[in-house]
């Protein structure tokens, strides 16, 4: 009698501490439970937000559930929000900063961005056009300007090739994002920088850029750079500018004329949509699938798919595995964890 009276207390209190957690995960969603949206704040923040606001719009037309957009102050706050709100926050985070927030709190990954085909991207080595560096070991001892230590295309791996080439540069300079990466090598406050690459998109009737082509594939002595009539977009002749210096169009003009790309870096896999650890699995795959498709309308190119913000094309399932290369890396730059923190 007394080892069913046991049971019974047990029981009872089983269902006590499960309830709170089953009904939190139940009304997740709902106006008063919105699904929290972070974006990491890499390019301008009144850019992501309303973009973002474009995106909550379809995906609450889409799914019927509730959605609030932010924009924390840095990665790392990004990182924090979202391990704060393990039920009921999705994040738009970088390779590194997923790799970060698995390991701190479980956050899981559930697709990735596609741009223009590609799963992957690379970092970029700028200097002035004017600059007397040429190779990559001309980088020992100069000045390296980068947007933040967290940023997996903007320092994690740059930093590691750096590292791994035997490369000691001089002074550094964290310039805040990418844009400000790009206009402080434009304005020769910095010997370098690093800052994101995506291929160039090549004219119609031309094959399209492929890993091992000229990072550069113009001839500025005979093609002329320019910005397009409604200001959207930057050329060099008939070819489409697609890296981090395309975002300083409207400040530099004349970017591409003063700031080459020195080399890009190996393959790097795309930026993520990750859920918190205990997101509901049945509106994580609502909210891919809802997202798939709002990639196929003319509203995504004002939202995530405009190249001002994160310049994602579509969108694709991903898995943990597929990031083990950026996990390597994190995982050899123990200093680079203290700045998530």
């Amino acid at each position: 009698m007394r080892n069913k009276a046991l049971l019974l207390v047990i029981l009872v209190a089983m269902l006590v501490v499960s309830v709170p957690m089953t009904m939190a995960q139940s009304d997740v969603g709902t106006p008063d439970n919105p699904i929290q949206v972070y974006f990491v704040p890499s390019v301008e923040a009144s850019i992501i937000v309303s973009g973002g606001d474009v995106m909550k719009a379809a995906l609450e037309a889409a799914t019927g559930l509730s959605f609030e957009v932010s924009v924390p102050t840095s990665y790392a706050a990004t990182i924090e929000a979202m391990c704060a709100s393990p039920t009921n926050s999705m994040g738009f985070i970088p390779a590194a900063g997923y790799v970060v927030a698995s390991d701190r709190c479980g956050v899981e990954v559930g697709a990735a961005a596609v741009r223009f085909g590609w799963s992957v991207y690379w970092a970029e080595y700028i200097v002035r056009r004017d600059s007397p560096i040429y190779t990559f070991g001309d980088l020992a001892g100069k000045t390296w300007g980068y947007g933040d230590v967290t940023s997996t295309s903007g320092y994690i791996v740059p930093a590691t090739e750096l590292a791994n080439a035997g490369i000691e540069v001089g002074d550094v300079v964290e310039t805040g994002g990418h844009n400000q990466t790009v206009l402080a090598v434009y304005n020769g406050e910095v010997d370098f920088g690093t800052t994101f690459y995506s291929p160039p998109l090549m004219p119609e009737g031309h094959a399209s850029w492929r890993v091992g082509d000229l990072s550069e594939p113009w001839d500025l002595t005979v093609d002329e750079s320019y910005v397009s009539d409604d200001g959207s977009k930057l050329f060099v002749g008939d070819i489409r500018v697609m890296d981090a210096r395309a975002n300083v169009r409207d400040t530099a003009p004349d970017i591409i004329d003063q700031v080459r790309v020195l080399r890009v870096s190996q393959p790097i896999p795309n930026d993520t949509l990750s859920f918190g650890p205990d997101f509901p699995e049945e509106l994580r795959t609502q909210i891919i699938d809802a997202l798939i498709a709002f990639s196929g309308t003319e509203e995504w190119a004002s939202s995530i798919g405009s190249s001002d913000f994160y310049g994602w094309t579509s969108i694709a399932p991903a898995a943990d595995a597929d990031f083990d290369i950026v996990r390597d890396m994190v995982n050899n730059t123990p200093s680079l964890i203290d700045r998530y923190k």
